[in-house]
């Protein structure tokens, strides 16, 4: 006899009454007490959302909490065989499981997750992956999480735990390109100014955090990102609308490593020209929650 097939749970620790509001209430004190906080602004609608640098269990207790504390569903993958245990199975499915069935008549993920968000159009869902894979030091993300996005036709929802700022949640909405080795890049550049618990294990190394920047500056960074290539100083101040806008400050986030000098070629007319570092198009993510 077949068995009947899983699907994901409409309801979880995250619906009704006493669970929704009781652990709201708790994890907010919690944060209160502890000098937590959550994200400023939650995403609308569904994503793919990815929670890094992943290096001990308490990233998920903390990211749990702020799914709580900001009325979002959250679910996580977890193999079919887990949540047909006794007992065991239903807490994983209840807690949020996705239930997956490798085996080539089962029921795919992105098609559990299509299935799924058809059914709750409109509800803040967000499928979590860490892409690191494991709380150990890795040389490389598992980029399924990106190919999982792509097929679902949803957004990459960027999240975090920084335990140096202690903010929980998602700071970016990540909408997908044709490219996907510069996505990766933009992303996990961003990942880069994240302080995990144990930081000697995190992937990309942790390399600071996001320089201090003028309202100015940072509005020089988001300009950046609408130039397909590099700009001139002009350039950039048209589209920034400065009145005037000085070598100076260029150079300055040059010299913090968001912005680099392009060299010119022979034919150009000898202007110097700019564009944004893989560490500028990182800081970018978290001065925007989106680009799209």
């Amino acid at each position: 006899m077949a068995k009947k097939a899983l699907e994901i749970r409409d309801k979880t620790i995250f619906d009704g009454i006493f669970f929704k509001y009781v652990l709201k209430f708790v994890f907010t004190i919690w944060f209160k007490v502890f000098g937590w906080k959550t994200t400023p602004v939650a995403p609308e609608g569904a994503g793919i959302t990815i929670a890094a640098p992943h290096t001990s269990n308490w990233d998920i207790f903390y990211a749990m909490a702020a799914a709580i504390v900001l009325d979002i569903k959250m679910y996580f993958s977890i193999k079919e065989s887990w949540c047909r245990i006794p007992v065991i199975g239903s807490i994983m499915l209840w807690m949020g499981g996705i239930p997956i069935d490798r085996s080539s008549k089962g029921k795919g993920q992105v098609d559990l997750i299509k299935e799924f968000v058809e059914r709750h159009k409109g509800d803040r869902i967000f499928f979590l992956f860490t892409p690191e894979g494991t709380r150990g030091k890795v040389s490389k993300w598992k980029t399924g999480f990106y190919h999982v996005a792509k097929d679902c036709g949803l957004p990459i929802f960027l999240a975090q735990v920084d335990y140096r700022t202690k903010v929980s949640g998602v700071f970016h909405t990540y909408q997908l390109t044709d490219n996907k080795v510069a996505d990766i890049q933009a992303i996990q550049a961003s990942y880069e100014t994240i302080y995990g618990r144990v930081p000697e294990n995190q992937y990309p190394p942790y390399s600071g955090p996001i320089p201090e920047l003028s309202d100015k500056e940072a509005a020089i960074i988001k300009a950046m990102y609408s130039f397909k290539e590099a700009a001139t100083q002009a350039e950039i101040a048209a589209k920034t609308r400065f009145e005037e806008l000085s070598t100076e400050m260029l150079d300055f986030l040059i010299e913090k490593g968001v912005l680099e000098r392009v060299k010119n070629n022979e034919s150009d007319t000898g202007k110097a020209t700019y564009r944004l570092t893989l560490a500028g198009n990182g800081c970018l993510l978290h001065l925007s929650p989106t680009l799209a």
